[in-house]
């Protein structure tokens, strides 16, 4: 009988010592989940870098979201007078782009159509669909490391998220590629779960109006900066720049660059020299796609931009849709290598 209750005794003390033990991955997720389902709101603010380039671009990033489908999303350059904002609203999904007074409306069902490293609710989403994702409890904090939802998800397939443990925020995130080097990295800086908001928050107008008060609009007295006509850095096997032409334009100029060889591409770059003085809206072609240093629009054949002022637009019929997000992002030198 001492024997039975000895060893019920140790029975019940070794499920009470493993009940106080660390939280499972199923226990983490699931508390993640219900926090996400229960905030109706929240404001962001991180510090993001992108590796995806020659030089690493480090942007500001404020969040608003309001439940169910409202965003506003402002992406600030830390050093250079770029900001661009993506709004989610009633009327559709926009990026606008303060400095030249223009905004593009999508037909998409972004943010839902893959991981976006800033959103919450998008890395609790990650890590609720990869069965395979691992898992650890360190210094106070829940450590993830999980695949990510990007379209082309082979770019940049894993990403390690930290989540407090006791606020259930994140902290900081990691993407990385296949390799395991990290191209695009986040530190939150400051999460409000608490917070609430107007429908006119997330208003093309007001909201445009807002940002171009940090960024001045382009020829409204500021004075211009030349036109820096950049090349694509990423070397395409049996492809090199075969014509480059430059032609006047209302308003502005535009040059033509023309890629031949194995695979053929054209590069147009477009500055005017003012912005216009009302707001234009225009229907975008494709989908949302976020180039590290500016959000822009991707169709079958081609990606389009906007950057420092000036409109990009990569078209080609032999490059794949992956190929031409790569070129696109090595678009920032003063020179072809």
């Amino acid at each position: 009988m001492k024997k039975l209750a000895w060893s019920l005794l140790i029975g019940c003390l070794v499920l009470l010592l493993s009940a106080c033990g660390e939280t499972t991955k199923e226990e983490a997720t699931s508390d993640l989940s219900e926090k996400v389902e229960d905030v109706d709101g929240y404001k962001a603010t991180a510090k993001m870098v992108f590796e995806t380039g020659e030089e690493p671009q480090e942007y500001d990033v404020e969040v608003w979201h309001s439940k169910p489908n409202y965003y506003r999303v402002h992406l600030k350059h830390a050093e250079e007078k770029q900001s661009q904002m993506i709004i989610r609203n009633d009327e559709g999904v926009f990026v606008l782009t303060p400095a030249l007074n223009k905004s593009f409306r999508f037909q998409s069902d972004w943010p839902s159509n893959g991981s976006q490293a800033y959103l919450i609710e998008s890395l609790v989403k990650d890590i609720e669909e990869d069965d395979a994702a691992t898992f650890a409890e360190k210094d106070g904090a829940y450590v993830f490391e999980s695949k990510t939802r990007y379209k082309h998800q082979h770019m940049f397939p894993m990403q390690e998220v930290i989540f407090d443990k006791d606020s259930l925020t994140p902290s900081s995130v990691k993407v990385k590629d296949a390799e395991g080097n990290v191209k695009i990295s986040l530190t939150f800086t400051n999460v409000d779960l608490d917070a609430t908001f107007e429908k006119s928050d997330f208003n093309l107008e007001k909201n445009m109006m807002g940002a171009q008060l940090e960024v001045p609009v382009l020829g409204d007295g500021e004075e211009e900066e030349p036109f820096a006509v950049l090349y694509p850095t990423l070397e395409l096997e049996g492809t090199a720049l075969h014509e480059e032409e430059e032609v006047e334009v209302d308003g502005g100029k535009r040059v033509i660059m023309t890629f031949s060889g194995e695979k053929n591409y054209t590069l147009i770059q477009e500055k005017v020299d003012a912005a216009p003085v009302m707001m234009t809206t225009t229907d975008a072609p494709g989908d949302v796609v976020d180039l590290g240093f500016a959000v822009g629009s991707i169709t079958e054949q081609s990606v389009s931009w906007t950057y420092n002022g000036v409109d990009y637009m990569l078209a080609s019929t032999d490059l794949s849709q992956e190929e031409m997000v790569n070129v696109a992002r090595s678009v920032q030198g003063d020179m072809i290598k």
